[in-house]
């Protein structure tokens, strides 16, 4: 045990996470931790890009000498609580990246993200166990993941669960009082998470990052209250003030409603990071000209979610236009095409907004969605559609809207059956886990000559277009020529 600390002291230095001054200071808490009475120091001469090898040492030690249990969530919120020997204040964060951010916006959140990463707030190594991949369609070059990362609970875990009283303090995953909170059975620990005060349009909001990231430098910014989510004009405000102070990010929001919105709309925020998303490469339809907005460049995009680009030098000019779309698309029905406003008191339209700097103009894009339910769609008519549960039941939410699939762990297990099942090792009728692919089983085996050579290609690009067909299912106007016609028709009237 002696060693792994002068190993994570080391890899402490390295990371910047500590300085020299701070040595004594991080043994001495380790020593506590571990109930430890002597150490001796080493010189630890490897370099030490890493630290889930120490930190798995160190658990694996706690867990022998009774100090945690040895199950998933035990061994998390201990973890944290070791790295926490090693972070920095809140403070000392806040004033390092606002120095930085004097300098450089992009210096600024490098240095935050490797804090993250470093850290181990953001779990890398279980990231890199998710599968991911690239692939074409009709739209543009779609990305697939599929999300190993989050962890299991075990049946143990899942017992304790029933005597966890429940509790209000944080009243949420994203509220600021989760920095430095040491977790519970069914709260992560949060002791080496920080956030950065940002001031949008006037209102205090907090960045920080997914600890489970999709994308590169995947964050969230979050407003300082626990308040409901809520699209509308202040919404677009508080997104171009974001991307107008860190222009090398996009920020989006979820949409404000049930089953089209997010998995917290308990709490207002956003999410946003430094990458370009398959929705920024697709096509153009149309561009439509107001009077009104002659800076103003309005576009329909070929995409499967009904979608308005705004573009603009003029921040107001967007602001003002994106607020038009929502206050009309709120009142909007077309009964032809299953889009109803409201059913007696419940509203059903709002937006998924997207926001971004391009060539140093302001940019909005405005998705389309309804939430509406009926007998045939119980989970939506603009959701994942029975037929395609076997891939995706789960909410369309932001980061799917903009072309990135998250897909269930499940798939990983099953699609290797279904693998075998197409080349003739097994019989598919006798696997339950994967009788809710049958159909699509067939569909492959009529479609298509499999081999061992090319069942792995064929499995993802037909994965890709399953995906596909999620997203057309969450279009509210369909990509053809009567869907094109009436959200042609829907923009044009806009007043």
């Amino acid at each position: 045990m002696n060693h792994q600390i002068n190993r994570l002291i080391q890899y402490g230095l390295q990371h910047q996470l500590i300085s020299k001054w701070d040595q004594d200071y991080s043994i001495n808490l380790l020593l506590d931790l571990f109930q430890l009475e002597d150490f001796q120091k080493e010189t630890i001469c490897e370099p030490l890009e890493r630290c889930d090898d120490i930190l798995n040492h160190m658990l694996d030690y706690a867990c022998l000498h009774g100090i945690i249990n040895d199950t998933v969530t035990e061994r998390d919120l201990f973890d944290t609580r070791i790295m926490n020997c090693l972070m920095p204040r809140p403070s000392e964060v806040i004033n390092q990246f606002n120095q930085l951010y004097l300098h450089s916006p992009r210096e600024a959140t490098q240095y935050f993200y490797h804090l993250s990463l470093s850290s181990h707030y953001i779990r890398k190594e279980r990231i890199e166990k998710n599968i991911s991949f690239k692939r074409f369609s009709q739209y543009s070059e779609f990305e697939i993941t599929i999300n190993l990362s989050k962890p299991e609970k075990d049946p143990k875990e899942i017992a304790k669960m029933k005597n966890v009283k429940s509790r209000g303090y944080p009243k949420c995953l994203l509220c600021k009082e989760n920095v430095g909170y040491a977790g519970r059975m069914n709260h992560p620990a949060r002791q080496n998470h920080r956030i950065i005060p940002v001031e949008l349009d006037h209102s205090q909001y907090y960045l920080q990052y997914s600890p489970y990231v999709y994308y590169n430098e995947h964050c969230i910014v979050f407003n300082e209250s626990h308040i409901p989510m809520v699209i509308n004009k202040e919404t677009f405000k508080k997104l171009l003030s974001f991307v107008e102070q860190f222009p090398h990010y996009m920020l989006g929001s979820n949409a404000d409603l049930p089953i089209v919105g997010g998995s917290i709309l308990s709490h207002d925020h956003f999410q946003g990071g430094c990458h370009h998303f398959p929705i920024e490469k697709a096509e153009i339809i149309k561009t439509i000209h107001q009077d009104a907005f002659p800076q103003l460049k309005i576009e329909i995009v070929k995409w499967p979610l009904s979608t308005i680009r705004l573009t603009s030098k003029n921040k107001e000019d967007v602001i003002e236009y994106s607020d038009k779309i929502l206050s009309n698309w709120i009142h909007y029905s077309n009964p032809s095409l299953q889009i109803l406003a409201y059913s007696d008191q419940t509203r059903h339209n709002t937006v998924t907004p997207i926001a971004r700097m391009v060539n140093g103009e302001y940019q909005m894009d405005i998705v389309l969605r309804n939430n509406r339910t009926n007998e045939q769609y119980p989970d939506g008519i603009f959701h994942p559609h029975q037929n395609l549960h076997h891939i995706k039941k789960e909410n369309i939410g932001l980061i799917e809207v903009m072309g990135l699939a998250v897909l269930p762990a499940r798939l990983k297990n099953e699609l290797t059956l279904l693998k075998d099942c197409l080349l003739g090792n097994k019989n598919i009728d006798e696997i339950d886990e994967i009788k809710k692919h049958k159909s699509w089983y067939v569909q492959l085996k009529n479609q298509y000559q499999m081999s061992k050579t090319n069942v792995d290609e064929i499995l993802s690009q037909e994965l890709t277009n399953k995906y596909v067909q999620v997203l057309e299912d969450a279009g509210v106007f369909k990509m053809n020529d009567e869907g094109i016609g009436a959200f042609v028709s829907f923009v044009e009237n806009i007043e």
